[in-house]
């Protein structure tokens, strides 16, 4: 049984370790590859919020991200199919872009509730005054 499941394991193990995708020539840094896939994730979030101002400023998201970082469709699409093919490594792109998206999310959270204080903060000094000013001008009344 044995001398059966040693020549099976070791083809399975070296078939794994066949390449899927060949390497492109021109493919994009990881590090750009992460960029990339973070601003496409947010021109696709800013077109779920509100596709209008991509439209009155003729934005195409991929067209802008192809321009902005000098790549054409077949080299974002050959890059993007090889880390694919290779799962730890495009995994880690992924996890790199959720980050940077979480990272961002908490700053503009934080922003988001300083300036509802400085509101609130704003209101609740007002509102003496108003109480003031609504007591005068009831006595003012005949």
């Amino acid at each position: 049984m044995i001398k059966y499941f040693v020549p099976i394991f070791l083809g399975l193990l070296f078939s794994c370790n066949e390449k899927v995708v060949e390497k492109p020539d021109n493919l994009i840094p990881e590090d750009k590859m992460t960029t990339i896939l973070y601003d496409i994730s947010l021109l696709n979030a800013g077109k779920l919020i509100d596709e209008s101002i991509l439209i009155e400023y003729e934005i195409e998201p991929m067209e802008y991200i192809y321009t902005k970082y000098g790549i054409d469709s077949l080299q974002f699409v050959g890059s993007d199919t090889y880390y694919a093919s290779l799962p730890v490594v495009y995994e880690a792109i992924y996890t790199k872009v959720k980050e940077k998206l979480e990272k961002d999310e908490k700053v503009f959270e934080e922003e988001r509730q300083q300036k509802q204080d400085s509101l609130r903060e704003a209101k609740e000094k007002l509102k003496p005054n108003l109480k003031k000013k609504s007591i005068n001008t009831k006595d003012a009344l005949p």
